[in-house]
């Protein structure tokens, strides 16, 4: 394997999923691990990844900003608190600035959406169910990362 079967492999990775800078760098390596090649060979490539990412970025084909923005818009829709995307967002590897300005920017546009999503979880899990006790919902509810405020409106 070479750089440039590398940089075909990060292509076709990039064509399937949408993913940041980091998580694409610890992908490549675990690609670059399982091949049969010797340790300086392997060293070789591994210090190419940044320069790999790095060309892919110039050609907008792998930007932080659009990736925590499409995550964003979807784990919002699929009844996700902002605790919680904000924890994906730094496991998958962006940096706690990038996340909190595109939380800002997201809530700017959509106004009441941790709300709405609070709405999804609760009927998701069959929280509006008036026979479980309050305090059970109420508890499930923030578990799941939303604050009392949010978990209130939707349980009243």
């Amino acid at each position: 394997m070479n750089k440039k079967k590398l940089l075909k492999y990060a292509v076709d990775y990039l064509s399937k999923y949408d993913t940041s800078k980091k998580n694409l760098y610890d992908i490549l390596k675990r690609k670059i691990f399982k091949i049969n090649i010797n340790s300086i060979e392997k060293k070789e490539l591994i210090n190419s990844i940044n320069d790999i990412i790095g060309y892919l970025e110039n050609n907008n084909l792998i930007d932080d900003n659009r990736y925590a923005l499409s995550k964003i818009n979807f784990l919002s829709k699929s009844g996700k608190s902002k605790k919680y995307i904000s924890n994906y967002l730094y496991k998958k590897g962006l940096e706690k600035q990038v996340i909190q300005n595109n939380l800002i920017e997201f809530n700017e546009e959509n106004y009441n959406w941790e709300l709405n999503s609070a709405k999804k979880y609760a009927i998701k899990k069959n929280l509006l169910d008036l026979s479980q006790s309050y305090e059970k919902r109420l508890g499930k509810l923030a578990r799941a990362g939303f604050n009392y405020e949010i978990c209130k409106k939707v349980l009243d």
